[in-house]
């Protein structure tokens, strides 16, 4: 089970046209916006990647107003990894697992996810929020990203999960993410 005070929330690259041209776009960032107000409801730092912002443009404005409290990590290589400082902002956090959404699934947050679990993270992929421009390179990032190790999920299962009973004070603010 994952424990919330384990994670930390990695948003890669939801920037720009790119992310308009994504496979069900829609529900895509139905999905980011459930699961970044879950992240922040149960305090799990979150860390906001944009793939060289000069060129690719901001992120998606259904997420910026829920990440105000924070500035993205600029980058250019493709894996979060490739970036010294989502390196020690991620180190700095102190925490062993990593919640992974975001665009594409088999560029960006494939080589990420590569990346995190050659230097021993647990990486958990929420699936229905990852995509990429075609159905079949999602799933084939989905499917690689398995095999090395991540542990799917769906923002709902995680939140849930991190939840653990139908009691305490988030449960009601969580559970009406989904209604």
């Amino acid at each position: 089970m994952i424990s919330a005070d384990q994670c930390v929330l990695v948003l890669v690259d939801i920037q720009g046209k790119l992310a308009q041209l994504m496979y069900q776009r829609d529900t895509l960032f139905l999905q980011l916006q459930r699961l970044v107000k879950g992240a922040t409801l149960f305090n799990v730092p979150i860390l906001w990647m944009e793939q060289l912002p000069e060129k690719l443009g901001p992120t998606i404005d259904e997420l910026q107003p829920l990440l105000t409290h924070l500035q993205p990590i600029p980058k250019q290589s493709f894996s979060c990894f490739g970036c010294a400082s989502f390196r020690e902002q991620l180190a700095a956090t102190g925490r062993n697992h990593v919640i992974l959404a975001g665009i594409e699934s088999h560029v960006c947050v494939y080589q990420t996810c590569i990346h995190l679990r050659e230097a021993g993270y647990g990486v958990h992929t929420v699936e229905d929020a990852i995509s990429s421009r075609t159905a079949d390179n999602r799933q084939l990032g989905l499917d690689r990203m398995r095999s090395v190790g991540a542990v799917p999920t769906s923002v709902e299962m995680l939140l849930f999960e991190m939840q653990q009973e139908a009691a305490g004070p988030q449960f009601k603010s969580m559970a009406q993410l989904f209604r």
